[in-house]
């Protein structure tokens, strides 16, 4: 199979994001009556928040690949335009909600909605945000019934998917849960990012512009493995990437005490007086560089990072295997090659 470099999927990207964007800001949700005295009130404090922390939105990845599972099936991707906003405003709800979580202080260079317009306001927006993840598409006319009940289907088992990640994910570092295997960050890392990152866009897409349940299949399975080859690239960039780039959150992984793959796997390979440092330093919820720097040491020492680096690569190797003898659009199959190369070299 012809390998394809990340150039292609970012070409892409930005060919769409306009679209997408262009989408978003006609079909902005807003009260029902503007006449009402209120309605400014509510604005201000309820659409009016949501708005602006969607329009700062980053690459509009997970969207576009709704748009490009639909081009893989030779359908013009306008089709799933209703689609992808719904996929990103379920990207707006978690970040709002994971960074009340996560007690984060900014998101994309700006202060967290939380922090700029109060914690009740910021949790309100992002129901508002849930919520218009079902509204838009219920109100499509462009989607028949029995494609529109499917889609919501989909979005439904991926939202329930995503929020068990997430609570594997909170759980294990509340209840300072060491006995966790890399099987079990595995699962939790596939629920928490992989449905909703890539593989429930790319199979949404397809259904929307009609494709096989073989298609829906392909690049279902696809998404899956590029999107934990993803969060696998996104967790030793936050360790070993570059700080510039990383900004405030470089290695609060370790700050934060995560059960990522590098900490499991240097923690069940590490012996002695070395695992029980690294251990400590991880339950410590340092941000002393020093102490951060020992950490990532003791993980390498294990080797733990070129561990993490190959898993990535098995499962870009898979994705791209999930393709093989599967009728799509060849632009689609060139940007989806592309893509899974993209997802394991960006280098932010």
């Amino acid at each position: 199979m012809i390998q394809y470099g990340g150039e292609l999927f970012v070409s892409y990207l930005k060919r769409r994001r306009p679209q997408v964007e262009d989408f978003l800001a006609r079909f902005t949700p807003r009260p029902e009556d503007s006449t009402v005295h209120a309605a400014g009130d509510l604005s201000r404090y309820l659409y009016e928040p949501l708005a602006r922390f969607t329009a700062g939105g980053g690459k509009r990845t997970r969207p576009v690949l709704c748009l490009l599972g639909a081009q893989a099936v030779g359908v013009d991707p306008i089709c799933a335009l209703s689609t992808a906003a719904a996929i990103e405003y379920f990207q707006s709800a978690a970040l709002i909600h994971d960074d009340i979580a996560d007690k984060s202080e900014l998101r994309r260079g700006e202060p967290c909605l939380h922090i700029s317009d109060g914690t009740g306001i910021a949790i309100n927006a992002g129901d508002l945000a849930l919520v218009n993840v079902y509204a838009g598409l219920l109100v499509d006319g462009s989607l028949d019934n029995e494609t529109c009940l499917r889609i919501l289907c989909e979005l439904t088992y991926m939202e329930q998917r995503t929020l068990e990640g997430q609570a594997l994910d909170l759980g294990w570092v509340r209840d300072e849960r060491w006995d966790v295997t890399v099987d079990d960050y595995l699962f939790m890392a596939t629920h928490k990012t992989a449905y909703y990152s890539a593989a429930t866009p790319l199979a949404c897409g397809v259904i929307c512009a009609g494709g096989t349940d073989e298609q829906v299949d392909a690049l279902f399975s696809f998404g899956l493995d590029a999107g934990l080859a993803f969060q696998l690239q996104d967790d030793l960039l936050n360790l070993v990437g570059d700080p510039a780039e990383q900004g405030k959150d470089y290695r609060s992984d370790i700050t934060e005490g995560k059960r990522t793959m590098a900490a499991v796997w240097a923690l069940g390979h590490l012996e002695g007086p070395e695992r029980d440092e690294l251990r400590s330093i991880l339950s410590a919820h340092t941000s002393d560089p020093k102490d951060l720097a020992r950490a990532v040491e003791l993980m390498e020492q294990a080797g733990a990072i070129e561990h993490v680096r190959q898993k990535a690569q098995e499962l870009v190797e898979q994705a791209r295997g999930h393709l093989d003898g599967v009728e799509i659009d060849e632009e689609a199959r060139k940007v989806l090659l592309s893509m899974a190369t993209f997802f394991i070299e960006r280098l932010g």
